[in-house]
């Protein structure tokens, strides 16, 4: 049996994913916050779960000693794990700031770093890091997820370089909007005397909800796309973008230039180029 590695596997994709691997024959270290989010992976004899705050060196290096000791053979690494930061610059607060780029950013660097030595001394291992959408296209109120998804792809296409001699691959995977927790668990700023800030968040946030609505399938679209991409790493780096939403958004930003896309957005959200 390959092993998989999944951050942020308590809820949502990270979830979905790790059940789904589980189900096909890997076995599965699903990393989460607090013991209690492993509830659904109790009587599930290929899943085992370890606690881990992305955030923090200590608790990594602690859950990766852990890990090792039980499973000293990893083949692959999902960096799942990521939370959502809708704000106003203006609005912006230091914590909030801190925790979005230590989670999405610096989290996906610090479990690199943790696991790199023993994919290069087993002579194998495969990084997938998840970025989304954010990661292709710029967006109204994606100030701070979008940057820190975008950081995610530089540094994932940077250390793919360095890793190549070790036959450790390294990819990213961009998808829309899925119907999972994340959105109503995304962090927001609170209203303001600003009129139009408020008006502009209730739409992005009504927009965002009704387009995670309609995608039912994605979710299922992206394990099994992951799981895909486990089964047959590319020595190469590669981007995979799942989902119509995505794949248009990719599409568009590369025929239009960032001049015409922009007006496009425009349009759409506030009706005028």
């Amino acid at each position: 049996m390959k092993t998989v590695l999944i951050t942020g596997a308590g809820g949502g994709i990270g979830k979905q994913t790790s059940l789904y691997f589980a189900k096909n024959n890997w076995t599965v270290i699903a990393t989460l916050l607090f013991e209690s989010e492993g509830e659904d992976f109790k009587n599930i004899p290929n899943i085992f779960c370890y606690e881990m705050d992305v955030t923090s060196t200590e608790s990594i290096a602690l859950a990766t000693e852990k890990i090792l000791q039980n499973h000293p053979k990893i083949d692959t690494i999902i960096n799942n794990a990521g939370m959502g930061y809708r704000s106003f610059v203006e609005l912006s607060e230091d914590k909030k700031i801190d925790t979005i780029v230590n989670v999405n950013w610096l989290g996906v660097v610090k479990i690199c770093r943790a696991f790199i030595p023993t994919f290069r001394e087993q002579k194998f291992g495969q990084f997938i890091n998840i970025t989304s959408v954010a990661g292709l296209v710029n967006l109204p109120l994606g100030n701070f997820y979008h940057s820190t998804k975008q950081a995610v792809e530089s540094f994932s296409e940077c250390m793919a370089y360095e890793l190549v001699d070790f036959n450790i691959s390294v990819s990213t995977v961009q998808f829309g909007n899925a119907p999972t927790s994340f959105q109503k668990n995304v962090v927001k700023s609170d209203a303001t005397e600003i009129q139009s800030y408020n008006k502009l968040m209730d739409k992005i946030s009504t927009l965002l909800e009704k387009k995670s609505g309609k995608n039912a399938d994605l979710p299922q679209q992206i394990v099994e796309k992951l799981f895909s991409i486990a089964e047959k790493p590319n020595k190469n780096f590669r981007r995979y973008t799942i989902g119509f939403d995505a794949n248009i958004m990719r599409y568009l930003r590369f025929i239009l230039g960032y001049k015409l896309f922009n007006a496009v957005i425009r349009k759409s959200v506030f009706g005028k180029f």
